[in-house]
């Protein structure tokens, strides 16, 4: 599957700050430890609506990771999937009279569009679960001659569970107890009364077909993906059974991620799947989490099609922290429009060019220490706010660089 188009981001010179990223399974922050080139995965849309403010502050999140790996000097191989097959996209079809590929289609379009417009740097490797079936019934293969997963005894649905015995340390990415983990795996997407289920918690890893569903051949029968194993298979097959960054929301915690780590740790003998599981916290509108099924959404192509510059969403994405649940709201959309044209007067006057290295080296320091947006936001109003001196020749071209290889703002 096609990505979007790169944006160009410019080499800002000084020197650059290793990035240290919280890691939900430790508990800490801690340095991203990748040399040469770092794996990272981000977990892609279900494409049956329009991208919202909630997938944007998430995929943001990682543009900024991908941008400060690129600024110390590592190539990233970035990994996103596409979740083009799934319940929620065949119901939304049925609920519109219209072909679940169609709308797939339509709204993947409409995501690549909101990601390039955001200027996001998109993934090497963008990936759907349609052209990856094959890469999952290889590692469902694998977890059954494991004795990791097994078929339920259903002659008319036989479907392929994995078991959450299946690794010594499974619970060690969430850190949840077994209460919670019933309550987020039953609204998720999770089935704990599936008869024939080993344990309630045993996560589908091959639905076997349904009349009305699409469906591919596999030794264990014609069926379909589950959801985490897709997204273990495609992740592990172009970064490696061990690689840098998992990455999402902080819905996808538990059981996502949980279990897209123990399909591959089962699966290829890894002990951790990834370095780093690394997540973004939810939008809110009025003060309720952003949702398709709530329907509270502010849709980004509606935002740029009214006439607010990408620049401008993104200051206000960032004006919070990433693992912070958060607001939206109009005024804190007048508020990045506002501190955007600040800054564009203050380049006009960028003052001397050791007041830009200075501010540039303190961006630098709040964005490595896990992506402290409000502390670089901050430092840039204080650095607008202040007597720069004479304005010195590259000065300007400095910081109007800085904004837009680490935070992906443009100042001119």
């Amino acid at each position: 599957m096609r990505s979007w188009p790169q944006p160009e981001v410019p080499r800002v010179s000084g020197t650059p700050v290793p990035l240290s990223l919280f890691d939900t399974a430790d508990g800490i922050s801690r340095p991203v430890e990748a040399e040469g080139t770092a794996g990272m995965y981000v977990c892609g849309i279900t494409p049956y609506d329009s991208t919202h403010l909630g997938h944007a502050a998430t995929y943001l999140t990682f543009d900024l990771v991908h941008r400060l790996l690129l600024d110390q000097g590592l190539k990233v191989h970035y990994v996103q999937n596409i979740t083009d097959v799934d319940d929620p996209l065949f119901e939304r079809a049925e609920r519109d009279g219209v072909d679940w590929r169609d709308l797939g289609d339509d709204q993947i379009e409409l995501f690549r569009s909101d990601m390039e417009q955001l200027r996001i740097i998109p993934p090497r490797d963008y990936i759907g679960a349609i052209e990856s079936v094959d890469e999952v019934v290889a590692l469902v293969e694998k977890l059954l001659d494991a004795g990791a997963a097994y078929v339920v005894d259903d002659p008319e649905y036989p479907d392929v569970y994995a078991s959450v015995e299946a690794t010594g340390n499974f619970g060690y990415e969430s850190n949840y107890d077994r209460a919670t983990m019933e309550k987020f795996f039953a609204e998720r997407g999770g089935d704990p009364e599936r008869p024939g289920k080993h344990d309630p918690l045993d996560a589908l890893v091959w639905r076997a077909h349904r009349e009305g569903e699409p469906a591919w051949e596999s030794p264990f029968g014609p069926g379909r993906p589950g959801w985490h194993i897709e997204c273990s298979a495609i992740a592990t097959n172009r970064l490696g059974g061990s690689f840098d960054i998992q990455g999402g929301g902080s819905d996808l915690i538990f059981p996502h991620h949980e279990f897209s780590a123990a399909h591959a740790e089962a699966g290829l003998g890894v002990d951790r799947m990834a370095g780093h599981y690394v997540h973004a916290g939810m939008i809110g509108l009025d003060g309720v989490k952003m949702s398709k099924s709530l329907g509270n959404l502010v849709f980004v192509h509606r935002l740029t099609e009214a006439g607010h510059e990408p620049s401008a969403i993104r200051l206000g994405v960032f004006a919070s922290h990433y693992r912070s649940d958060r607001d939206w709201s109009d005024q804190i959309l007048a508020e990045a429009e506002a501190r955007l044209a600040t800054w564009r007067r203050a380049v006009n006057n960028a003052g001397s060019l050791a007041a830009a290295q200075s501010l540039v080296q303190e961006f630098r320091g709040h964005l490595a220490a896990d992506l402290d947006t409000p502390g670089a936001l901050a430092a840039v109003d204080a650095w607008a706010a202040a007597d720069r001196g004479a304005t010195e020749e590259n000065a300007a071209d400095l910081v109007c660089d800085a904004l837009d290889a680490l935070l992906g703002v443009q100042v001119r």
